[in-house]
């Protein structure tokens, strides 16, 4: 499998999408929050403002196909 090797600023554009998608599948795991509340999902907006800055000193803003298969790449989902 081959191995990509990032610049500084590719490798913090994904894992400040990283850190933004766990915020979000958090933010929507209702079994973390007390039993009965039904709060909507917040996400900070700290968090959405570092993987947009992120993205746009990577040069990645506006082309998600280029970004998500440097995702992919960096970060592969598990075999079977």
């Amino acid at each position: 499998m081959p191995t990509a090797v990032l610049t500084d600023r590719e490798r913090t554009a994904v894992q400040a999408y990283l850190r933004l998608l766990h915020t979000v599948r958090a933010s929507f795991d209702l079994e973390t929050g007390p039993s009965g509340s039904r709060r909507p999902p917040v996400v900070p907006p700290a968090v959405l403002a570092e993987a947009e800055a992120a993205l746009e000193q990577a040069g990645l803003t506006g082309n998600e196909e280029a970004f998500f298969r440097l995702l992919q790449s960096w970060c592969p989902e598990p075999g079977p």
